[in-house]
């Protein structure tokens, strides 16, 4: 059953994901119910730490292999209960700092976007239906149990900004990053920008094609992280920035100003 969880088909039926790794494990069991925990008997006569544990059951260095979705396994498996975070998913709730993700394809980007919103603060983060699954084990393993503090909620990405704009756009801007936006540095210089520095929206794009044409109508701030030296010619630069840190330098100087 464990195996199984790799795929999303079974994760959404069962409800369930796995996570592997002490650090990981640990961290995660704060925030959702450990279903049960697989350790190595080689691990385990090391550490008797859990032997009693009821949740417990213990398996073959070759059996927790098998099990693994890891090029080289850590020895700890836990099977957690996925939780219903709905009603955060609300527009009504958003009143700070949150993070849409429109089409974010790699399991490591959306699991370094996870991990990065844990360290700045960010509890909320609003995926396009087709964003990767944040219960991939590869997307958990990548967040190192951020998974725990940050809630991710996948919606109409389009609805749900466009509910974001009905309600009130002057003190709920969506900020979007694109090649042509204005250099992020000098609008956030602009204190006058940040009508209400708690409730803001920040629109990161696909690793390929960005911020689709549907999602940037509605963005109202357009950004961009400018290159350096900036008057050098676009060939002399890459195209862009990995969406995983082009996120870490946004929410970075979002969070300094």
């Amino acid at each position: 059953m464990v195996r199984s969880l790799q795929q999303k088909k079974f994760r959404d039926e069962l409800g369930l994901f796995v996570a592997e790794g002490e650090k990981c494990v640990e961290e995660l069991r704060s925030a959702f119910e450990l279903v049960f925990r697989v350790q190595s008997t080689e691990k385990g006569a090391q550490n008797t730490e859990h032997r009693t544990q009821s949740d417990l059951l213990w398996a073959s260095p070759t059996e927790i292999e098998q099990m693994s979705g890891l090029r080289t396994p850590q020895g700890v498996i836990a099977v957690f209960r996925k939780k219903n975070t709905d009603r955060f998913a609300d527009v009504q709730h958003i009143d700070q700092l949150c993070l849409a993700l429109d089409g974010i394809q790699d399991p490591g980007n959306l699991g370094t976007i996870i991990r990065t919103c844990d360290w700045f603060g960010v509890h909320d983060i609003y995926c396009s239906q087709d964003t990767a699954d944040c219960y991939n084990p590869k997307v958990v393993q990548a967040t190192m149990g951020a998974l725990a503090r940050v809630r991710v909620h996948y919606v109409n990405l389009v609805e749900w900004l466009k509910e974001c704009r009905a309600q009130n756009t002057e003190h709920r801007p969506i900020y979007g990053t694109l090649l042509e936006g204005k250099d992020m540095y000098e609008v956030l210089a602009d204190k006058s920008q940040l009508t209400n520095h708690d409730a803001q929206i920040i629109v990161m794009g696909n690793e390929g094609n960005g911020i689709s044409e549907a999602v940037r109508s509605l963005v109202t701030h357009p950004i961009r992280i400018p290159s350096y030296p900036k008057n050098k010619e676009a060939s002399d630069v890459v195209e862009s920035l990995n969406v995983s840190i082009a996120t870490a330098i946004v929410l970075a100087e979002f969070r300094r100003v």
